[in-house]
């Protein structure tokens, strides 16, 4: 099936403008062709943002169980962050794709300007937190003693660094809101790369030196994404994209301060929302299995991340086309763009699915050999997997209204869909009907669907093409 109808060479030549980049106008045109062009440096992108996850698995895995269930639950904490980090980036996304929209470089230069010194705030206070409390952050989680002496350091250095994780998001969906994914996606290729080359190296030792064993890998992956920043700042400030901060943009506009906050706090709390049933989730399988049931599932939910991610980014991609088609004052040309995406990424997640559903045990067998642990992390893959298409379509609908400025709608539906609904429901199961962590693991397709179907309801309801930015 094709998306279009065009010759190969037009396909080639689509594919090579999405990774150079460069400035596009996204509000006239072929719209399936822009889709293309945003879509495929998003989807790399977060694909590549997946891969810190999967690679410290991968090596981590090798230092036992212990390990294992430390990097799963700082992960699991650590979506704290990322829910404040893809909130701002949320807000910078919908507010300089407007300005892009109605053509506005400068408006949009000087918003960037004003979500970076809001990000900066943050995470200041967020670093100090981590490094202080990171200990009772993994006994909360409900981890084991051995976890907790051997993951204390780790964790520490992971959350020590939220500055690199924040800014990384943040200035990201500048470049998103802008229309130029590809150099969103670079950075995310620098990140990554260095990251894979360190993490074995720092984690194990070369020659003569010793490695720093668990620590390496967190070292590791703050320097990569630290990296990844400098090189966004670089090209944010020095470059020639449609954004690029001079002097004029600096200095402190509360009245646009005041606007990105009134997209972001919904947007963080959002995504708080659904990082607390993630982290509620990791503590009842803790809880119900063990180290060994915890090892299996964090290792199931690292793969499940790798591919939703790429989901996640084609629905940027409607995110992107909803604001600047608003901006343009298109809202018909927006909508089109947002029931094309949500049928790509149903075709995508379908796919997905069925290689969940028959190759799990494969995919959970790279990371670990122990047979229990390789049991529950395929039980949890194929489970998660069967909500897969809905989540997909749920991911554009949800970042559709979060791209039209309207935040607060996603929120609800996280509240009532979340915490009303999925983590009663994994409690019932998994403890008042004995089911362990199976209970925990069908409550989260079930709530997906839910999700998806509220969202649905609420897109064509309209109102989010009246929301001013």
């Amino acid at each position: 099936m094709a998306l279009f109808t065009y010759k190969l060479k037009d396909y080639i030549q689509i594919i090579k403008q999405s990774l150079k980049g460069g400035n596009h106008d996204f509000t006239e045109g072929n719209l399936k062709k822009a889709i293309v062009l945003l879509a495929i440096p998003m989807i790399l992108e977060l694909s590549l943002e997946s891969v810190f996850a999967v690679v410290d698995m991968f090596f981590v895995g090798k230092l036992g169980d212990a390990a294992i269930a430390t990097v799963g639950l700082t992960e699991a904490a650590i979506t704290i962050i990322y829910s404040l980090a893809i909130g701002l980036s949320t807000a910078a996304t919908a507010m300089i794709a407007r300005r892009i929209g109605e053509k506005n470089p400068d408006a949009a230069a000087h918003a960037a300007v004003q979500a970076i010194v809001i990000s900066l705030i943050f995470t200041v206070i967020l670093s100090i937190t981590g490094i202080v409390f990171a200990a009772d952050i993994l006994r909360l989680m409900g981890a084991q003693p051995e976890v907790i002496e051997q993951g204390t350091i780790f964790t520490q250095i992971m959350l020590g660094g939220s500055v690199a994780i924040i800014m990384l998001f943040l200035i990201n969906g500048i470049f998103r809101g802008a229309g130029n994914a590809a150099m969103a996606m670079k950075s995310l290729w620098l990140a990554s790369l260095l990251n894979i080359i360190l993490c074995p190296l720092l984690i194990y030792g070369i020659g003569p030196f010793e490695g720093f064993g668990l620590k390496g890998a967190a070292i590791a992956t703050t320097i990569g994404r630290s990296c990844g920043v400098l090189y966004q700042c670089y090209f944010l400030f020095i470059g020639k994209g449609m954004i690029q901060i001079t002097k004029k943009h600096l200095g402190i506009d509360v009245e646009v301060i005041k606007g990105l906050i009134k997209i972001a706090w919904p947007a963080t709390f959002q995504f708080i929302i659904a990082s607390g049933s993630w982290i509620i989730m990791a503590k009842l399988v803790a809880e119900t299995g063990g180290t060994i049931a915890s090892a299996g599932y964090q290792i199931a939910i690292r793969n499940v991340v790798f591919f939703i991610l790429p989901a996640w980014g084609l629905s940027n991609a409607a995110a992107t086309l909803v604001g600047q088609n608003l901006g343009a004052k298109q809202p018909e040309r927006a909508e089109k763009s947002v029931w094309l995406t949500a049928k790509y990424n149903a075709i995508f997640m379908g796919l997905v699915t069925l290689i969940f559903i028959f190759f799990s045990r494969n995919i959970i067998g790279i990371f670990s050999t122990e047979k229990a642990v390789v049991d529950y992390g395929t039980s949890s893959l194929q489970i998660i997997a069967s909500g897969y298409i809905f989540y997909g379509v749920g991911m554009v609908m949800v970042q559709a209204l979060n791209g039209a400025g309207d935040t607060k709608t996603p929120t609800w539906i996280n509240i009532i869909c979340f915490w009303l609904f999925q983590i009663p429901l994994a409690y019932v199961l998994a403890k008042v009907l004995n089911w362990g962590p199976q209970g925990a693991f069908w409550s989260i397709p079930i709530a997906e669907s839910l999700i998806a179907v509220v969202a649905l309801y609420y897109f064509k309801k309209g109102k989010w093409k009246l929301v001013n930015v």
